[in-house]
């Protein structure tokens, strides 16, 4: 079941009859900020384990690439002042 414009219209003019016009964007936000809690705790605990999984490969390849390269060090390079 899919809402159509006129639905959504209606429903616009009953929320606006319902709160007005000045307390409308407080009802908004209100309701943005549930909506993105209920998404946050819905995918969290996905979303954590995603981001655990990351940081372990992020703090496993530097120990790793510095293991497979040797440190080299890299002489500076002097100019020489030959004209002729």
């Amino acid at each position: 079941m899919r809402l159509g414009p006129m639905e959504l219209i209606i429903i616009l003019v009953i929320v606006l009859l319902i709160f007005g016009v000045g307390k409308l964007p407080q009802v908004g936000d209100a309701l943005g900020k549930g909506l993105r809690s209920f998404q946050k705790a819905s995918t969290g605990e996905e979303a954590e384990e995603v981001k655990e999984e990351k940081t372990e490969k992020a703090a496993e390849e530097p120990k790793a690439e510095a293991a497979a390269k040797p440190e080299t060090v890299e002489k500076p390079k002097t100019e020489t002042a030959a004209k002729g």
